[in-house]
């Protein structure tokens, strides 16, 4: 499978070809994403809920996701992977924003990355673009943001706000970013902001309108077990598969009934006496 870029992607939004995007945290997990063929890989900074066990993104810092952006390009070589730009990596300054965006170029080998805002982070957008990356915008549910939003609570769901939402795509778009992620609005506001927009849209909990669709993969195998939000599908359980396999490790290491002679390495033949004689001289 060759790798896609970003005028793939365009082409597929005019075509009406949907865009299938994952979150991926690890090598495997980017191995088994690349083998499913998935277009687009996120390494996302909900690694910090995912995999650290934070109560929310803010914690993590650029070097947890260089890290684990370099794993998941290693397991996903011939996939399109975006780097997601943590709380603080690109808020202070624009000469930050770029710097921090650059690593998962120069470190990663990522093919874009993704910052939360709208207008308010129209200069980074614009400073990271002009620098020769591509960049990913990210408006409505802004999760490193949400004490501002009052938690972790849909937007857009009234004319006012879903107009604020539309405000943000076209500055988003107006700043030189080449796609945009929608985070938990109303089917409604992400078909036109969809229409409006020349760059592709990608949903994650903004309806089916979109170019493509995003979902964390700890939610779609069933791992993250805090929470589900609603614009979540389940496609298996594997926290309830992995805990039935461990129960039963461990009551067959309390029965004695693991290891079994085939788990076990034999000695070559005639040596067992051999041993023996030498450990009692």
């Amino acid at each position: 499978m060759k790798r896609k870029t970003l005028q793939d992607f365009q082409t597929m939004k005019k075509k009406g070809e949907k865009i299938a995007f994952l979150t991926a945290y690890d090598y495997p997990t980017a191995q088994f994403a690349e083998a499913a063929g998935l277009d687009m890989l996120l390494v996302g900074d909900s690694l910090g809920m995912c995999v650290y066990g934070y109560p929310g993104t803010t914690p993590v810092v650029m070097d947890q996701m260089i890290f684990h952006a370099e794993a998941v390009r290693r397991g996903a070589p011939e996939t399109f992977v975006v780097g997601d730009m943590p709380f603080m990596s690109y808020q202070s300054s624009v000469e930050k924003a770029v710097e921090n965006a650059g690593r998962f170029m120069k470190e990663c080998g990522c093919d874009a990355i993704k910052l939360e805002g709208g207008v308010r982070v129209a200069p980074q957008i614009r400073a990271i673009a002009d620098a020769g990356i591509v960049v990913m915008g990210h408006i409505g549910l802004t999760p490193q943001s949400s004490g501002q939003l009052g938690g972790h609570k849909a937007q857009g769901r009234t004319a006012e706000s879903a107009k604020l939402q539309v405000r943000d795509a076209l500055a988003v778009q107006e700043a030189g970013a080449h796609m945009l992620l929608l985070e938990a609005i109303p089917p409604e506001v992400g078909r036109y902001i969809t229409g409006r927009l020349d760059i592709p849209v990608l949903s994650i909990g903004a309806g089916p309108h979109c170019d493509g669709q995003l979902l964390i993969v700890s939610d779609l195998i069933g791992q993250f077990q805090a929470f589900s939000p609603k614009f979540v599908r389940k496609y298996c359980n594997v926290a309830e598969t992995i805990t039935e396999a461990m129960k039963r490790y461990a009551a067959d290491v309390r029965a004695k009934a693991f290891p079994a002679d085939e788990h076990c390495y034999s000695m070559l033949a005639g040596e067992e006496e051999k041993f023996l004689q030498a450990v009692k001289e």
